[in-house]
């Protein structure tokens, strides 16, 4: 295939990644050109970090989902061809420790304009149990955290661990007010690669800036009236969602929904629920909800699904927004806010 130089205004000569044919790419949002259609080609590690790029790049952008569509990103791995081919890209972005296999990915490919997520925002170490902001002692669940930190095998996951690992927990996008502060630091990185749509990234990521504050609002007032703030789940990706909106997380395991937690954890788990009136155990829908049923069904509780967002199965159909709503909801009723 003959590919023609690029315009002066790209920093790096790049083929579409999609003409390359690496199977494990996708496409994040709409745009489907091949070769060299004038467009910055951005690759993006997973959903969160590629509905960023086509937000705030819109027309000007080709956006490259390295992860399909309903795939669980953390067990994403890439070939040595199509980590060679990464380096065509125009630009990269990521959050680094979500997937090692795009953290080395990145390192080797040599491409200059990078947006790595947790560098635009603060990551901070959450485990099995994570407090809201106002604060838990009064229900005496200093207890049940110093139980869950020293309960084995929940910082002994295999791969990206949820919280207890030394760089901090990774899910950033699921607090609108981090989120909002990566996505300035895409918006300015993106300017710089391409300066000459600058005005119209910097627009655009205003107007995501904005959206997301909204959200944030949605979010205060939607839980200002709950009638208890503990809420158990059986992955622990809602830490940030936790602190910023005084809620209190109980998770089931760490860092795989799939795994099955220890006897103890499910021993602490009973006592919490029944202690704070938990009305409701959430898996996520693009896992097994065997574990959070059996939880329910011993306690007689409901289940419900609270998505962390890693990836969206049908883009066409909700995206981060849409999704971020249906878990408010789905917070709401399971702590009866009214």
């Amino acid at each position: 295939m003959n590919i023609g130089p690029r315009p002066r205004r790209l920093i790096r000569t790049s083929a579409t990644l999609s003409a390359l044919g690496l199977a494990s790419l996708s496409l994040a949002a709409c745009g489907s050109g091949s070769g060299d259609n004038g467009k910055v080609q951005v690759a993006a590690s997973f959903y969160p970090m590629a509905y960023l790029a086509q937000q705030i790049g819109g027309e000007h952008v080709e956006v490259q989902n390295l992860t399909k569509p309903g795939t669980e990103p953390h067990d994403l791995e890439l070939s040595p061809k199509q980590t060679g081919e990464l380096s065509e890209a125009d630009m990269i972005v990521y959050l680094k420790g979500l997937q090692p296999a795009v953290d080395e990915a990145v390192d080797q490919s040599g491409v200059k304009n990078v947006a790595e997520a947790s560098s635009f925002t603060t990551l901070e170490k959450h485990g099995t149990d994570v407090h809201g902001e106002e604060g838990h002692d009064e229900h005496g669940h200093e207890e049940h955290k110093e139980k869950s930190h020293e309960e084995k095998g929940h910082d002994e996951h295999e791969g990206h661990d949820h919280g207890d690992n030394a760089a901090g927990d990774p899910h950033v996008w699921l607090d609108p007010v981090r989120y909002a502060e990566v996505a300035e630091g895409v918006g300015k990185k993106l300017q710089k690669a391409d300066p000459d749509h600058k005005d119209e990234y910097k627009k655009n990521t205003e107007d995501l800036v904005s959206r997301l504050k909204n959200l944030d609002k949605d979010f205060k007032d939607g839980l200002k009236k709950k009638k208890t703030d503990t809420f158990i789940t059986t992955h622990a990706a809602f830490g940030y969602l936790a602190e910023r909106y005084g809620l209190h997380e109980e998770a089931v395991t760490g860092i795989d929904p799939e795994s099955e937690p220890s006897a103890a954890r499910m021993k602490e788990l009973h006592k919490v629920a029944k202690e704070d009136d938990v009305d409701t155990v959430f898996f996520e829908n693009t896992a097994s909800d065997k574990t959070a049923k059996t939880l329910a069904g011993d306690l007689r509780l409901k289940t419900s699904v609270l998505s962390p967002i890693e990836t969206i199965k049908d883009p066409k159909k909700d995206d981060y927004f849409s999704v971020m709503h249906q878990n408010l909801t789905a917070l709401k009723t399971a702590l009866d806010a009214q």
